[in-house]
């Protein structure tokens, strides 16, 4: 089981194949969101959830460990942008690519929401549990049109799953 935890001991644990979906999904929704510094290095926080690559089971992170910036207004925008994030992925953005239908996502989506909505990154005690500058994920795979898991490794979640660009559907 893989964990993502929450404030006030709330949790979402997830199976093997269910974590996958939920990061498949997220990288889907983040890739075309993020701009900022912070969200970059979100992104290459979610490409470090990559089961293909980290082991099965042992991925997850607690917003509590995240560096969610240094004034309110970072705090405030970072979790402004992890909701919207999810939002999108809740859309179904881009699902109609995935060479799978994710049956539980939509739950475990909503579930997580929740959790974000409630945290308060004020409470955060930080410690860089998030990826540096340095480590942001930047990098986009031009075969999946995501963000890539550079510099930790080539390739991004969709290429380590050995998932092929000609079955993920539609080009830009």
């Amino acid at each position: 089981m893989n964990t993502f935890r929450g404030g006030d001991g709330r949790h979402l644990e997830m199976t093997n194949g269910g974590t996958a979906v939920f990061v498949d999904v997220l990288v889907l929704a983040v890739s075309t969101l993020a701009r900022e510094p912070w969200d970059f290095r979100f992104a290459a926080l979610l490409t470090l959830q990559d089961q293909n690559v980290m082991g099965r089971g042992v991925v997850g992170f607690g917003l509590a460990e995240l560096d969610w910036g240094d004034t309110p207004q970072e705090r405030a925008a970072a979790k402004d942008f992890l909701l919207r994030v999810l939002d999108l992925a809740l859309s179904r953005h881009r699902w109609d690519e995935l060479t799978y239908e994710p049956p539980r996502a939509e739950g475990c989506l909503r579930t997580y929401r929740a959790m974000v909505e409630a945290f308060d990154p004020e409470t955060a005690a930080g410690g860089g549990r998030l990826p540096g500058r340095a480590e942001a994920a930047t990098a986009s795979c031009t075969a999946h049109r995501v963000l890539d898991a550079l510099p930790f490794w080539e390739g991004c979640v969709f290429c380590t799953a050995g998932v092929s660009a000609t079955s993920r559907g539609p080009g830009p």
